[in-house]
């Protein structure tokens, strides 16, 4: 696929991932990959390999959690694992803010500034793992060493 035909966001993050070292493609699903079981269907691999983006507000500050989409993320867990007090999800603007990608299509990188971010250690129990790709449509193939250089993410229990 040439970077010209991505959506505009996915294209950032293609800048990102090349500025990173990072060699993947990102692929353009027919339909809308909004959440895991959707994202899933279209690849096809199991939902727990897909890593869903959740920005979130911790104690006042945009974070982003890469949670395995087998699962939901228990908020107390996710407290205790990442030092918080109080933890809850970032409303639509927050998340347009702090990413400059919509709910649904947000990735790992291509965001104005970088976000603290957390991965969920259920991902790496998998070769690869699915991410969005700035857009509802776009997708990316990443492993999860990979996943964690790139984001600086810490590993951290999300649910029980």
């Amino acid at each position: 696929m040439t970077e010209t035909s991505l959506p505009a966001r996915s294209i950032i993050v293609t800048q990102h991932l090349e500025a990173a070292g990072v060699n993947t493609e990102i692929t353009v699903l027919p339909e809308s990959a909004r959440t895991a079981a959707a994202a899933a269907a279209a690849i096809g691999c199991d939902v727990a390999a897909i890593a869903n983006s959740l920005v979130l507000v911790a104690d006042g500050a945009a974070v982003l959690v890469m949670t395995s989409g087998g699962h939901r993320v228990d908020f107390d867990v996710l407290r205790a694992s990442i030092g918080a007090r109080e933890v809850a999800m970032a409303p639509a603007s927050v998340v347009r803010e702090a990413t400059g990608q919509a709910i649904g299509g947000v990735a790992p990188v291509g965001h104005p500034a970088p976000l603290t971010t957390y991965l969920d250690e259920v991902l790496a129990a998998y070769d690869e793992i699915w991410a969005a790709a700035g857009h509802p449509h776009t997708v990316m193939p990443l492993t999860f060493d990979t996943l964690r250089a790139l984001t600086g993410g810490e590993v951290i229990a999300v649910a029980n």
